[in-house]
């Protein structure tokens, strides 16, 4: 079934926000969709287990209900990167097992969207970093750009690590993320100039999780005709 990979500039650019913001934008166009985020770093204690405030957004947002250890298979306790956070309690991320468990999930969903951690290049454990988990599921890639200084360059080389790993880029979203930032617009205007997939919006500062005003601000057509892997 279609599936879309979510990975953004850096953490903290709205990574989440932007994915259950495309999710409803997905419901709205009448589209049945499951969500993952398959590594979590930073979960707490709950009664039912380990649990993640993004993984759980993302729940909230999906018209196909899963069970939490579905949605998000590796959960870790230390708010750090992936390969630390597991390091931490003894564990090694294995993408071969997240490859399997996103492929199972793809099954019970028409359409399904895979939430990264952190960047692109974010370590996993010592050989594999989040990039190697995308190119082994083949999905094509969202990028969430956080609009703020420094962007141009972390969004460029970004897009050119994605392009040299042989995936699709299918968009790109424009997250204001510092309501003071100059030259917003002109930022923008570059990286439309320079990146050549779509952009699929320009989401408006808002300091609360707002998926329903996400979702007003996004253009999902270009991503409506995207297929399965092979």
């Amino acid at each position: 079934m279609p599936a879309l990979f979510i990975t953004g500039t850096d953490t903290g650019v709205g990574k989440t926000r932007i994915a259950c913001g495309l999710v409803q934008s997905l419901a709205q166009a009448g589209l049945h969709v499951a969500v993952m985020k398959p590594v979590a770093a930073g979960c707490h204690d709950t009664a039912q287990g380990l649990r993640n405030e993004d993984a759980e957004l993302l729940m909230q947002a999906a018209t196909v209900k899963l069970p939490y250890e579905t949605v998000n298979p590796c959960a870790l306790r230390l708010p750090a990167s992936p390969h630390l956070a597991a390091a931490a309690e003894d564990k090694r991320i294995d993408i071969a097992a997240l490859v399997s468990a996103v492929r199972a999930t793809q099954q019970l969903a028409p359409w399904l969207v895979v939430e990264g951690a952190g960047g692109w290049l974010v370590p996993l454990n010592e050989q594999h970093t989040l990039a190697d988990l995308a190119v082994a599921l083949r999905l094509p890639v969202i990028l969430v750009v956080g609009i703020r200084l420094g962007c141009l360059n972390h969004a460029l080389l970004t897009v050119e690590a994605i392009t040299r790993s042989g995936l699709t880029l299918a968009g790109w979203v424009a997250n204001r993320i510092d309501s003071e930032m100059l030259c917003t617009e002109e930022n923008i205007a570059t990286l439309q100039q320079r990146i050549a997939a779509p952009l699929l919006g320009v989401v408006p500062y808002e300091a609360k999780h707002d998926a329903a005003r996400v979702a007003a601000s996004l253009d999902i057509a270009p991503l409506l005709n995207i297929t399965a892997p092979d």
